[in-house]
């Protein structure tokens, strides 16, 4: 019989602190940001194409019910973390008015670019901010925004604890979280065919309309590393929210978390 010493013990738990998953791989904990932005330096440009494509335009559903959600008034500041190319960003525009503002932020310049210029496009220049970010610390003061978004972004952050915190920090009291991602399915007999279209249909896709299987290879794996409903529920309970609570859309392929500032 082996007996392992409370030193190794140790050791294990130190490197396991000092890495993370980059889907299904470990990776150091200060590399996962690079990897994750090659994965969206590469897809930029036809991330809204295979949005649309990959979810046969649900997508367009799942957001328009976080915002109906959202009960956004004029006047009204919003912060949309990891917005990406900027359509939850347009939207609220219209929401909150002339009077309001919304933040479009993202880590990764290359979204953010592709948000800028389709903002352009729409003709919004007024009411609407683009700010590169981390969202594990993000560079606005203590009590900022009404609404903080994150729509398909927090799975790809290394420390979702400290986000979520960095969330909470920024929005005023009586403010409103809403995260809406990807998370585990709770309908019965479709997992497999649902697992199945991820890791066979989605690398194919990406072949296919971007020339990068590798990427949407990630996307499937990501999903499954996400936290389950319950688990991320406690995350925002954790980072000090308030009335929380989750609802599964399209069986739990994507679940919209929320939770208020007391």
């Amino acid at each position: 019989m082996t007996s392992t010493s409370n030193s190794d013990k140790s050791v294990s738990a130190d490197a396991a602190e000092e890495t993370t998953h980059f889907g299904y791989t470990d990776v150091p904990r200060e590399e996962k940001v690079q990897h994750v932005r090659g994965v969206f330096d590469s897809v930029a440009n036809k991330y809204d194409l295979m949005n649309d494509v990959m979810s046969a335009g649900l997508h367009r559903i799942w957001k328009r019910y976080t915002l109906d959600l959202a009960k956004l008034k004029p006047g009204q500041r919003v912060l949309d973390v990891a917005g990406g190319t900027g359509d939850l960003a347009i939207k609220m525009s219209t929401m909150v008015g002339d009077t309001g503002h919304v933040v479009l932020s993202d880590i990764n310049e290359a979204m953010l670019e592709q948000g800028r210029q389709r903002l352009i496009n729409e003709g919004i220049v007024g009411n609407v901010s683009c700010v590169l970010a981390d969202a594990e610390a993000l560079p606005f003061d203590d009590n900022q925004f009404e609404v903080v978004t994150i729509a398909f972004g927090l799975r790809n952050v290394t420390d979702k604890d400290k986000a979520l915190r960095s969330m909470y920090r920024v929005l005023k009291p009586g403010g409103q979280l809403l995260v809406l991602e990807f998370s585990k399915m709770v309908v019965p007999g479709i997992s497999q065919l649902y697992d199945w279209y991820s890791f066979n249909v989605l690398p194919k896709l990406g072949e296919a309309l971007v020339n990068d299987a590798d990427s949407y290879r990630y996307l499937a794996e990501s999903i499954r590393m996400h936290p389950d409903q319950p688990t991320l529920l406690g995350m925002l309970n954790d980072a000090g929210f308030e009335q929380t609570r989750f609802h599964n859309l399209s069986g739990g392929i994507v679940a919209l978390h929320r939770g208020y500032k007391v």
